[in-house]
């Protein structure tokens, strides 16, 4: 995503997507944020930023927002349920840092931690 634009204020890219990142490590069953790597899970522990990696942020011509995220989840969580909180906490997350609506929130879980 380029630069967001909301009422004369504009977002820098991936300003939304960690905004989005950080609400997805309160989420509870969420395992990690992108797609399940050893060196993404280092380098995202050496840095002050959380990764957006796996988070993809899109303006829409209503002027909403429309996102996709792709999570690693703990096993033993009801899928569905989860997919559900996760929508839920971005959306609340964006509305209320950022001011704008998210249409929708599209959730892939790309893998199964056993821990």
């Amino acid at each position: 995503m380029s630069d967001l634009n909301i009422e004369g204020m504009a977002l820098a890219e991936g300003v939304v997507e960690t905004i989005i990142a950080i609400a997805l490590k309160d989420v509870e069953g969420v395992a990690s944020v992108g797609a399940p790597s050893t060196t993404s899970g280092l380098l995202s522990a050496i840095q002050q930023k959380p990764s957006t990696q796996g988070i993809e942020v899109q303006a829409t011509e209503a002027g909403t927002i429309s996102v996709s995220v792709r999570v690693e989840v703990y096993f033993g969580q009801v899928l569905p349920e989860l997919a559900n909180r996760i929508r839920v906490a971005v959306a609340d997350a964006v509305n209320t840092q950022v001011g704008i609506n998210v249409s929708n929130v599209d959730v892939f879980i790309d893998g199964i931690r056993f821990e």
